[in-house]
């Protein structure tokens, strides 16, 4: 008998703490309690219907008319124009010395101008005639000579082809005789009012001033 209700009496008081476990439980959970809507929902966070607003606003994007132009357009501004005066500046007389430029000069580096074989080619006119630098051995030497060279006159008055075919001593003053006739000009050929080429020989002379 003791047994019993010593039996009856726990299970009653298990009962009543699982009962008040729970109900504490249950406050715990639902934030002591009050209506679930009226709580403050957390910052940042809301879960609700977007409200969009259906007033779209339009912008009118043409371009302005022009300003209309001017009735009258303004005069250009007036310009000074400077007028220059001009000056005539009159050439200093400057006196120059009267200069022997004959063609037959020599010296110890030239060679003599008197080269024209008149016998021969009478109408081969050299227009330019450079002269010949003259050896500084044969100079040296006191060596006199002269070269005779055949060459082509072309259409322009210009030496082509030199050879030299005889010269007196050999091979002395070759060299500065070629030079010097592929610099020299002359009056071309004229045949039926067209210059054509034609063969010349000239013999350049190598002498020494004396003085």
């Amino acid at each position: 008998m003791n047994a019993g209700i010593r039996y009856a009496v726990a299970v009653v008081i298990a009962v009543v703490v699982t009962l008040v476990t729970f109900y504490v439980m249950h406050l715990l959970i639902s934030g002591g309690g009050g209506d679930r809507e009226q709580l403050e929902q957390p910052p940042g966070i809301r879960f609700g219907p977007v409200e969009i607003d259906e007033t779209v606003e339009t912008r009118d994007r043409r371009r302005p008319p022009p300003p209309p132009p001017p009735e009258e357009p303004p005069p250009p501004p007036e310009m000074e124009i400077a007028q220059m005066e001009q000056q005539v500046q009159e050439m200093p007389q400057l006196d120059m010395p009267d200069l022997d430029l004959s063609s037959s000069g020599s010296g110890p580096f030239l060679g003599s101008m008197n080269q024209v074989d008149r016998n021969q080619e009478g109408d081969v006119i050299p227009l330019v005639r450079i002269q010949p630098q003259y050896p500084r051995d044969a100079a040296i030497a006191e060596i006199e000579g002269w070269v005779q060279i055949e060459f082509t006159i072309d259409e322009t008055g210009s030496v082509r082809s030199p050879r030299v075919i005889d010269s007196r001593p050999p091979r002395v003053f070759d060299r500065a005789a070629i030079r010097a006739i592929l610099r020299w000009k002359f009056k071309p050929r004229i045949v039926d009012g067209q210059p054509q080429p034609r063969q010349a020989t000239q013999t350049i002379e190598f002498t020494l001033d004396d003085a």
